[in-house]
């Protein structure tokens, strides 16, 4: 069963999120991050974001977690509010 770190952030304005994207664009992802996909959810009105990134296994969460919660504060869009753990019930692509 696959499983998703889906991580909230306030305070992430257009320019950063602008900066963000281009910036994961161009690079790996960090060493030992055995993540499957990652998809960015940006509400600009609210300077909120979203972050959800899958795994396919409890052993690739545990490594990806320590590895993303230990990131510099300067890697990431903005304040970190939340961090959360889900099971994917389901997941499907149209």
């Amino acid at each position: 069963m696959a499983i998703v770190r889906l991580v909230t952030f306030d305070g992430v304005t257009t320019d950063r999120m602008n900066q963000m994207r281009d910036e994961m664009q161009g690079r790996e992802p960090p060493e030992g991050l055995n993540a499957k996909e990652i998809i960015v959810l940006h509400d600009p009105d609210t300077e909120r974001s979203t972050v959800l990134v899958f795994f396919d296994n409890e052993d690739d969460y545990r490594q990806g977690d320590e590895i993303l919660s230990n990131m510099d504060r300067g890697d990431t869009p903005g304040a970190r509010t939340s961090v959360t753990r889900y099971d994917v019930a389901h997941r499907d692509s149209m």
